[in-house]
Formats: C-alpha cells, sequence, structure tokens
C-alpha cells in the first residue's frame, strides 16, 4: 500500500518506462523525473504529476493522451482512490483514507528512522566548518557556520553518506607566535607587544599559564625562547579547550581537529612533512613549474584567476602550501567529496582550493564544493567584555540559548544576508519560528499524557477512519517529509528542514484545534480516539525527528 511520494513517484516511474518501451524508445525513466507535489488546490487530489508533459514530445506522443495512459494504470495502484488528468496533461492523484492514514503507524513504528534514507549511499564526505584561529574565543561569525555545519552533517547522515566533521585547528605560523607573545606578556605581567592580541582572555590566559607554569618568570629570565615556547603551547591547549567547550554546549560535534603544525612535522624516521611531500606529487601530475627560484602550481589550468606559488625563492612555504597538504590528506584517508563551509570574506578561496583539488588529480564538478555563508547581524548583542571587540558565541548562549540560536541560523540559506532580532530569538509565542516548532512538539507529549489518563492507548488503528481535512493535511505533510531530508542532503541545505518543521507545526496545530483525541465528558473511547492518538505521536516524532536534524532540542513541556 502506497504511503510517501516517493513510492508514488517509483509507481509512476515503472508505468511510464513501460509506456516508452512499449512506443520502441529506449528513453530511460527514472524516480527523479516523476516527482510528485502536493496541489495548491486540494480539490485537485493529494499529490500531482507532469511527467506526462515531460515525456510526451521525447517519445512521439500527445501530452493529454499520455497522462491518460498513466492514470488508467495509476488507478490500479494499491492505495490509490482514484487518478485523473487534468489541463495540458497534469495527473492529480487521490488516495484512499486507509492509505493516506498508514503513515501514521509507518511513523510510529519506524521512530527516529523516518525520514532517513538511502538516497547519498556510498558517498564518503568530509565536511570542515568554523576552523577558527585558537587565539581567541569563538565569535558570532562563527556561530553561523558552526551552526550550518553541523546541521549540514546532519542532514547527509541521514541521507545515507558517511560524513567527517572537521575542523581544522590554524596552529602554525604568524598569529601564533603572536599569540604567544600575548600570553607570555601577560603571564609575565609586562606590557604587552604592540601588536598583542587585545581582550581580558588574554590577562586570563596569562594568569593560568602562571599557575601552571610555576617557574615561568625564572624560566624567561634565563631563556626567553624556552619560556616563550612552554608559555605558547599551554596558552595554546587552554584556548582550543575553550573552543571546544563552547562548541559542544552550542551542540556542535567535530569527529576530527586536524592540527595544521602535523603538516609541517617530518615523519618519526626523518620522512619528508606532508608539505614537502605535497609538491612532489603535485609535480607528478604535471602542473607544477619553477620560476625565478621559487616553486609554483599552475592552477590557472584549473579556472583559478592566477598561479599559486608553492615555495618562495626563500624556501619558506606558503599558506598556498598547507592549503594543497591538507586538501591531500583528505584524499589519503579515502574522502570522496571534500565540503568546505567557509566565511564571507574567503570567496576568494573558491578558485583556490577547487584548482588544488585539480591539480592533485581530483574531479573539481564532483569532488570538492565550497560553500560560502555570509555575516549574520545581530541586534541587541553586546560586544564581549572578555574579548573586547567582539560578540562572543558564549556571551551568546548565555543570553539566547543553544536552541533558539541554532534553530535561527538554521532556517536561512548560507548565502544570505542574516540580521536577527535577539527579543525575537527569546520570545515565546507564536512569532518565533523556534518557540511555535518546539511548542507543537510539547502539544503532542501533552496529548499523550492526558490520553493515558482518560484511558486512550493505541490498542487499535482503523486508517480509513482519518478522513477529516485537517487529518489529510497533516498526514500529507508527514509524507513528505523523507523527501525534505532527501532534498536537504542533496543540495546541502539544511534550512530547508527548519521551514518544513515550520509547516508541520502550523498542520498540527489546525488538526489539533479541531479533531480529538479523547472523548468528551462520558462519550466512550472508540477506535477514532486510539488512531487519532497514532496520528498525534506521528507528529511528535516527525518533529523531533526534524529538530534533531537541526540541533534543537524538543521539549515535552514548555
Amino acid at each position: 500500500m502506497l504511503v510517501t511520494p516517493q513510492e508514488l513517484a517509483s509507481a509512476i516511474a515503472s508505468i511510464l518506462a513501460d509506456l516508452v518501451a512499449a512506443r520502441g524508445s529506449d528513453i530511460v525513466v527514472t524516480e527523479q523525473d516523476t516527482q510528485v507535489e502536493r496541489p495548491k488546490n486540494r480539490e485537485h487530489g493529494d499529490w500531482a504529476s507532469n511527467a506526462a508533459m515531460k515525456f510526451a514530445k521525447r517519445i512521439g506522443a500527445n501530452p493529454r493522451e499520455l497522462a491518460q495512459e498513466i492514470a488508467d494504470r495509476a488507478a490500479s495502484i494499491d492505495g490509490v482512490a482514484r487518478a485523473e488528468i487534468a489541463g495540458p496533461g497534469f495527473i492529480n492523484i487521490t488516495l484512499d483514507a486507509a492509505s493516506a492514514g498508514e503513515t501514521a503507524r509507518r511513523v510510529v513504528e519506524q521512530g527516529e528512522a523516518y525520514g532517513r534514507g538511502d538516497a547519498l549511499a556510498g558517498q564518503n564526505i568530509n565536511l570542515e566548518f568554523v576552523s577558527a584561529n585558537p587565539t581567541g574565543p569563538l565569535h558570532m561569525g562563527h556561530t553561523r557556520w558552526a551552526a550550518l555545519g553541523d546541521s549540514t552533517a546532519r542532514v547527509l547522515r541521514a541521507a545515507g553518506a558517511a560524513v567527517t566533521s572537521e575542523y581544522y585547528i590554524n596552529d602554525a605560523g604568524a598569529q601564533m607566535e603572536k599569540f604567544g607573545r600575548s600570553v607570555l606578556a601577560a603571564a609575565l605581567g609586562e606590557e604587552a607587544p604592540a601588536d598583542a592580541y587585545p581582550g581580558e582572555y588574554i590577562q586570563s590566559l596569562g594568569a593560568r599559564i602562571r599557575e601552571g607554569i610555576p617557574n615561568l618568570p625564572e624560566l624567561a629570565a634565563n631563556d626567553r625562547a624556552a619560556a616563550l615556547a612552554e608559555a605558547q603551547e599551554l596558552g595554546y591547549q587552554l584556548q582550543l579547550a575553550e573552543i571546544k567547550d563552547s562548541l559542544e554546549r552550542f551542540n556542535v560535534h567535530f569527529d576530527v581537529y586536524f592540527s595544521e603544525r602535523t603538516l609541517h612535522a617530518a615523519g618519526p624516521n626523518g620522512e619528508p612533512s606532508p608539505i614537502e611531500a605535497a609538491v612532489d606529487r603535485l609535480r607528478e601530475q604535471g602542473h607544477v613549474f619553477e620560476e625565478d627560484g621559487a616553486i609554483w602550481v599552475r592552477t590557472t589550468d584549473f579556472g583559478d584567476d592566477k598561479d599559486r606559488v608553492f615555495t618562495r625563492g626563500n624556501g619558506i612555504y606558503t599558506y598556498f602550501a598547507a592549503d594543497a597538504a591538507y586538501y591531500l590528506s583528505k584524499m589519503d584517508r579515502g574522502f570522496g567529496e571534500k565540503i568546505y563551509l567557509l566565511g564571507a570574506d574567503h570567496h576568494g578561496y573558491i578558485g583556490r582550493l577547487t584548482a588544488i583539488a585539480g591539480a592533485a588529480g581530483d574531479d573539481i564538478e564532483t569532488d570538492i564544493t565550497v560553500l560560502i555563508g555570509q555575516l549574520v547581524n545581530l541586534n541587541g548583542a553586546r560586544l564581549s567584555k572578555r574579548a573586547g571587540n567582539i560578540v562572543e558565541l558564549d556571551d551568546l548562549l548565555e543570553w539566547l540559548g543553544s536552541d533558539a540560536l541554532r534553530y535561527w541560523l538554521a532556517r536561512y540559506p548560507a548565502d544570505s544576508p542574516l540580521a536577527l532580532e535577539g527579543d525575537k530569538l527569546r520570545s515565546r509565542s507564536n512569532d518565533n519560528p523556534v518557540f511555535y516548532v518546539q511548542y507543537a512538539h510539547a502539544r503532542t507529549c501533552a496529548v499523550d499524557r492526558n490520553a493515558a489518563a482518560a484511558g486512550v492507548d493505541r490498542s487499535a488503528f482503523a486508517p480509513e477512519l482519518l478522513t477529516h481535512e485537517t487529518e489529510t493535511d497533516l498526514l500529507g505533510k508527514l509524507q513528505e517529509y523523507p523527501g525534505i531530508v532527501a532534498g536537504a542532503a542533496e543540495l546541502r541545505e539544511p534550512h530547508r528542514v527548519a521551514r518544513f518543521l515550520e509547516e508541520l507545526a502550523a498542520a498540527y496545530h489546525r488538526w489539533y484545534d479541531n479533531c480529538r483525541v479523547i472523548p468528551m465528558g462520558e462519550e466512550p473511547v472508540e477506535d477514532l480516539h486510539r488512531t487519532r492518538l497514532w496520528l498525534n505521536d506521528a507528529a511528535g516524532q516527525v518533529l523531533r525527528n526534524g529538530l534533531d536534524l537541526v540541533g534543537v532540542s524538543a521539549p515535552e513541556r514548555l
């Protein structure tokens, strides 16, 4: 019996493939060609397909005649009440009540697995995001990349992909040396260097370093370089631990924290470092040349705006060299697609990273994706007292909470500029989408509690009784969910899940206002009440599943 639009699309694809073959054509028909959608006018049925119009010209058929042939066969599909044609060749399909209502049982029985599929099965993806320098606390810009990156990883996994979420720690180079000088001066009570990092957090790190290295003053007096190295390393470890703690409290989890320093380190037996080995590997691909004593990679072969320097004439490796070695590391670890989620000021990295992929022998159309996120502005946010010149993630979490931040940041495309209102994020009203969705879930839990008290259970299930207009609408939304997840994963757009949840919550609230799970007064408990409890619980399950994909909790009470 048909339940989901994906199953209906598959059935139509099979019908159309037979009709195409019968006309002597070898055109391949897939489920992607026969996707169905909810008609705007519900009098036109539960689902609509334009498959006949898409294929008629290709096989030399009249669109309406082809649509009629498809409709005639579709009408005999188990669970379809009728299939009719309209306009130039649309096919409108109405499911029988039992078939539509069966969705509720499927959702409840599958539980957390409902909505998960295999659209991306077999794909091994590396997703890198945030990757902030470990020289200070995470700020509001990092907040958006963290929310989007983690939600993207969740929807990719829900679609069957194997995903490794990765944080690239920029723990080598000039910014780390500057950080070391800053924290050493703070630990010794010295005047800060002219180029020191600002903010009270440096003084706090300095105090903790002084505690962790009691002999630091003596060491600095005898060997300043050694004191700097120890202070820098401890400060780095302390700051990185703070970053990880902030991310965990934001419900953002990384599988790998990859240290840039490992790219510069030689092997245990004196083997070349990954950066040193990278130039030889790129040379084997035929894209390396030398000029003016420097080593270059001909990245213009892959659309970059200029060729990139790998090693300067003085033998110093460039940032590009580290990027190339890092990309090769991802290849060596077996990742097919490498996704980079970068900030708004990183547009120049698109050509550069794509060129690295091409020079390394990857397919730049399928093996690398660079997503650029836009900045976010939050009205009412205050600059951090610790960091001085930024809005800290920790302060945002204390002010707004993880759920509000995660949801609001997840409900917009990454490339859209975003201005949020702090008061709205904090409000407990239907104007606040996260509250609206969470309230719908809490309502499903309240219905469960009240049903148990009234003696209503799920001991019977009669889906043919779910005939109220709001029940049809709610069931239709539940049927859409697996397709929403698959689409969000394929397009790398988790905001589609958040927007769907708002539509589902609205459908649930309308149903709640019109259909009773608990009998009125002394009315007996009937199978309709028991079946509606299945529908209530199915709605709650999908709300939970969807909220989990955007990293937001599903409270049982609000």
